[in-house]
């Protein structure tokens, strides 16, 4: 499937529809991922943003490029997950940094949702079961081209 956004706006609108798609899966062992890749300014955080919106986050999304990782409570009573993890692994030299963050206790735990930017960095790590997304700038001013896979 393949989103075309023309503002901020659309792009987080989109990640309204990839939650709804996350939450058909019903039946899961691990935390659900989402993988987002692409280049700089192609609309990664602008979506994420969108997402934790779309969860009911009140709180002011900010991309963790140096903390690596930020935790959300999810509110709304509708939504199956409980901690919302924004991970930017884009400081990262190997996954091994994760490690010491609790990573492999995050991703096991089914209540979580877990949104990566830069996730081919640290594709090792994460579940082969997850929502891949590819963001590239389109041919015309402000269009993003976001690949669900």
């Amino acid at each position: 499937m393949t989103i075309e956004s023309f503002s901020p706006t659309e792009t987080r609108r989109a990640a309204g529809k990839v939650l709804r798609r996350i939450l058909l899966v019903k039946k899961r062992n691990e935390a659900a991922v989402v993988s987002l890749d692409g280049n700089l300014g192609s609309g990664k955080t602008v979506f994420i943003k969108g997402l934790a919106a779309a969860l009911g986050i009140k709180e002011r999304v900010l991309s963790p490029t140096f903390l690596i990782m930020r935790s959300f409570k999810i509110r709304k009573k509708k939504i199956p997950f409980k901690r919302f993890y924004h991970i930017d692994a884009y400081r990262l030299r190997s996954g091994r940094e994760l490690l010491d963050l609790g990573i492999k206790e995050v991703l096991a735990d089914k209540s979580n949702l877990v949104a990566v930017e830069w996730a081919d960095r640290i594709v090792r790590l994460l579940p082969k079961e997850r929502v891949s997304l590819s963001f590239a700038h389109g041919k015309k001013e402000n269009e993003r081209i976001i690949k669900i896979k």
